[in-house]
């Protein structure tokens, strides 16, 4: 139920039944209008006999019930007025409908507890007074029959209190029973209304989850097949310019860029594989209501793949490395490939690690330098490391595509609780700032958003030599955020 949903319910539970002035419904009017119809000639039948002992015209009493009798229609919008009208007639002997009617209506209102009990008190003590007067006046004239004083006292009470407590305690009970109701009522409706808001946060959240996974699965596919497609057009240029010079490098080049792409078609036929069987899933599962979770193995698996992928690499290039740590990569021990990957394909990089890594791996240790980082298996966790190496190999995938010919510094930094990297180029040397590959825009964007997930500081920019920089800091022991 959507929020509309629950304030139309809320307001059709509230609406009057149409009924006229202050009635809510018109069943409610027509039995205060037989009320008051009733009322009226009971006081106008008592007013005969009253004012026949008050020694006035009988028209008089007459009037008087008729002005009296009427005021219970107003018994819902002003039950205190009924009440003292009722106190007000108790003289002469009229009114006991009124009263009784008043009373109930006055006990089952929101009128405070005081104000009932005081005007409750009064007709109880109106109607005993009225009624030992009249039974004393009665018992003068009968002669034969002389009860005591306090016979005709408790005569009076019990006539008072049986006129008066039943519709007051039955007022009481009402009125708490109408309270309780709409309390109740009042609080589903409360229900309702919070309901529909989380339903709508939850729809909220699912959607902001699967913009996420979507976002991280286009991200790992272009960290994984834009770098080896970009390396492949490097060597293709390559090839181009020695073809007729040195056939034997043309022919080592031409192999390489067969590899490369080789290995792009079967990564990128993995991860839409992976893909398919997810959509496959959701077809045959439960209406797609776990969505982000399937997004989110879709991701982990890509992310797999693109480990997988860096492996391949390393093994197509000929680097003979070390035992592949368990566990997802890539690692920051296969930089030292990644780095011989773009030297091979032409650029001059320069690749050094500061701070050696002791074996708790808090990075306090002396300062060194290394052609392979990290050596001996993942000093960080293994989210540290993937998102350091994908920022050096989309930094090194730049500067071929923008910088052709350009000299590029990567530096890698141990420091206590965080890792650091840089990665630098210089201008392109063959005065060109194209190197004529696509680009999506997003490469530097996705290193800023892995970088941040971790919560890490990203900053890029140009330099003063005219050439390209790029820095990344991510906490050692960093989380998603």
């Amino acid at each position: 139920m959507t929020a509309t949903g629950a304030s139309e319910s809320v307001a059709a539970r509230g609406t009057p039944g149409g009924g006229p002035w202050w009635w809510a419904r018109r069943r409610s009017a027509v039995l205060d209008v037989v009320l008051a119809v009733l009322s009226t000639a009971e006081c106008a039948a008592e007013g005969v006999p009253f004012a026949h002992t008050a020694g006035v015209p009988v028209a008089v009493g007459v009037l008087l019930g008729l002005v009296a009798g009427p005021v219970l229609l107003v018994r819902r919008r002003w039950p205190v007025v009924v009440v003292l009208v009722s106190i007000a007639v108790m003289p002469a002997e009229m009114g006991v409908l009124l009263g009784v009617v008043g009373l109930y209506t006055l006990a089952a209102s929101d009128v405070p507890r005081r104000i009932i009990g005081l005007l409750a008190g009064m007709t109880v003590a109106g109607t005993v007074l009225t009624t030992f007067l009249s039974m004393r006046q009665d018992v003068a004239t009968e002669p034969a029959f002389h009860p005591p004083v306090w016979f005709v006292a408790l005569m009076a009470l019990t006539v008072g209190l049986v006129l008066s407590a039943p519709p007051v305690l039955w007022g009481l009970y009402v009125g708490a029973r109408r309270r309780l109701v709409e309390s109740l009522r009042e609080r589903a409706d409360g229900l309702e209304r919070e309901l529909s808001l989380l339903a709508e946060r939850a729809e909220e959240r699912a959607e902001w989850a699967r913009n996420e996974e979507r976002t991280r699965i286009a991200r790992e596919m272009h960290d994984v097949v834009a770098h080896r497609v970009s390396l492949m057009v490097v060597h293709a240029a390559a090839l181009q310019a020695v073809a007729l010079k040195d056939p034997e490098k043309a022919s080592r080049n031409a192999a390489l860029v067969g590899d490369m792409g080789r290995q792009a078609l079967t990564e990128l036929r993995e991860m839409l594989g992976v893909l398919r069987t997810a959509e496959g899933s959701a077809v045959l599962g439960s209406g797609g209501s776990d969505e982000p979770e399937r997004l989110a193995a879709v991701a982990s698996r890509v992310s797999q793949q693109a480990a997988g992928g860096a492996a391949a690499s390393a093994a197509a290039g000929g680097s003979a490395g070390g035992a592949e740590p368990e566990g997802d990569g890539p690692w920051l021990s296969e930089l030292g490939e990644l780095v011989e990957q773009s030297r091979a394909a032409g650029m001059a990089v320069e690749f050094a690690v500061q701070g050696a890594v002791d074996g708790d791996g808090d990075g306090d240790g002396g300062a060194g330098e290394a052609a392979v980082a990290g050596a001996g298996g993942p000093r960080y966790a293994a989210r540290v490391e993937q998102t350091v190496y994908r920022v050096v190999q989309e930094a090194l995938t730049n500067v071929h595509k923008h910088a052709p010919g350009a000299r590029a510094r990567v530096r890698l930094a141990h420091r206590a609780g965080e890792v650091a990297v840089q990665v630098e180029n210089g201008p392109s040397e063959r005065g060109a700032t194209d190197a004529g590959l696509p680009s999506g825009g997003n490469g530097l964007v996705g290193m800023r958003e892995r970088v941040s997930a971790l919560g890490g500081v990203f900053v890029s920019g140009p330099t003063e030599a005219g050439g390209f920089r790029v820095s990344a800091v991510v906490p050692s022991a960093a989380s998603a955020v």
